[in-house]
């Protein structure tokens, strides 16, 4: 008896190597890659995107002049035009952006892309008692982008744009102490979080209202970020808004993007955890065959390790080329197909299918696809234990062990 027992915590040690071995290369062919596919996505859809205000300054020129001297020290004196320049203040913004999400996969990844509609309108005032010459530059919110339909309107009215590479300029002409409202438009693509900047360092913005619409749930505000100050659910998603009568901060306003099940980090931890299962399993069918004086010989516990195992390395290459979900439900149809066909030649088919088989659908299935629940894994898995605890206790409360080994030594 001891000898077997001996075996059957060899075949599970060596099982417990065979999945950490793959544990660690699922986890290995997820973070190899991450990077390398994270640029393959944005080279195709768009990288995460860190929009700015507009800069609004006027521009004039003056005459300097000059001093310089030639080679004998003879100094002369002529008269440049200089270009100068001004910033101006946004008096006022009100900015909105809508989302929505559009996930894409590459390899055991899924990575959170979206689509925005981007929309802002930014109050300023000419400070000067003469008409200036204005210069508008909203600067681009990622160079690995695509923008549509870009457009600046000033009072309503639109502005030729000129796009010098990282941003879009127009040019207009503003009245002494005029006031004019710029508006910005765009529609993009981004990956995985969006940012609006207030301002280079601490800035300080006077009457800001932001409005960010959403046709998903289960987003987030990244740290060192500005939470919103009023939020609704809506329909289809939530309305967020960031209102600010005087605000001066070193935080930007960003919202990280949902994200979906990740099948790579899953397949592992769940290759992590086999040994547990199947520790559990092997020792149900321990106690069973004890009880039931069934002759289990250590090569079929070795068959059902391998058993066990193909579930494990079945989903580790099938999840890359089909969904999380039906690939993990195909595996474990094919895992329990293996142990109940092999136990019905063991034992009989009522063992297969009713013990053999629920404690494979319990141990291997479902202590698995508890792993699908983030945060619940460890607490659905305990209740199991002690569960199962209970009922071999209850099972064997009777049960006089040293006869039992007694018998089977002899």
């Amino acid at each position: 008896m001891l000898k077997r027992i001996a075996a059957i915590l060899a075949i599970l040690a060596c099982s417990s190597v065979a999945w950490a071995i793959l544990g660690s290369t699922i986890f290995y062919r997820t973070y190899n890659a991450s990077s390398s596919l994270s640029q393959r996505v944005a080279s195709t859809w768009g990288a995460p995107e860190e929009q700015a205000p507009p800069a609004i300054t006027y521009e004039w020129q003056e005459f300097e002049t000059m001093e310089t001297a030639d080679d004998n020290g003879k100094k002369s004196r002529h008269v440049e035009k200089r270009d100068k320049s001004t910033a101006v203040s946004i008096d006022n913004s009100k900015v909105s952006a809508e989302f929505h999400i559009d996930y894409r996969q590459k390899g055991l990844l899924w990575f959170s892309t979206y689509k925005v509609d981007f929309a802002g309108s930014y109050g300023f005032q000419n400070p000067t008692q003469k008409e200036q010459n204005f210069v508008f530059k909203l600067p681009f919110p990622a160079h690995e982008a695509v923008y549509d339909n870009v457009g600046f309107f000033l009072d309503d009215k639109p502005l030729t744009l000129a796009i010098n590479g990282s941003d879009a300029t127009a040019r207009s002409v503003i009245p002494a102490g005029a006031k004019g409202v710029l508006r910005t438009c765009y529609q993009s693509r981004g990956l995985d979080s969006w940012h609006y900047r207030l301002g280079q360092d601490v800035a300080q913005v006077r009457d800001f209202h932001l409005t960010v619409r959403t046709d998903f749930s289960g987003f987030d505000f990244p740290e060192n970020s500005l939470s919103p100050t009023e939020k609704r659910e809506t329909g289809t998603g939530w309305e967020l808004q960031w209102n600010y009568q005087n605000l001066v901060s070193g935080f930007d306003i960003a919202l990280k993007m949902p994200q979906k099940l990740q099948p790579g980090p899953l397949a592992g931890r769940i290759s992590y955890f086999a040994p547990v299962s199947l520790f559990f399993f092997f020792f149900l069918v321990f106690i069973l065959s004890t009880l039931r004086e069934l002759e289990f010989h250590p090569m079929n516990y070795f068959f059902l390790a391998c058993a066990f195992f193909a579930f494990h390395l079945l989903l580790a290459y099938l999840a890359d080329h089909i969904s999380i979900h039906i690939a993990f439900f195909i595996c474990a149809a094919v895992s329990i197909l293996l142990v109940v066909s092999y136990l019905r030649l063991v034992v009989n088919l009522r063992f297969a299918l009713f013990e053999a088989g629920l404690a494979q659908l319990i141990y291997l299935v479902l202590f698995s696809y508890a792993f699908f629940f983030e945060g619940l894994t460890g607490l659905a898995i305990t209740i199991g234990a002690i569960i199962t605890l209970f009922v071999i206790m209850q099972m064997t409360g009777r049960i006089r062990w040293s006869e039992k080994f007694a018998r089977r030594v002899n």
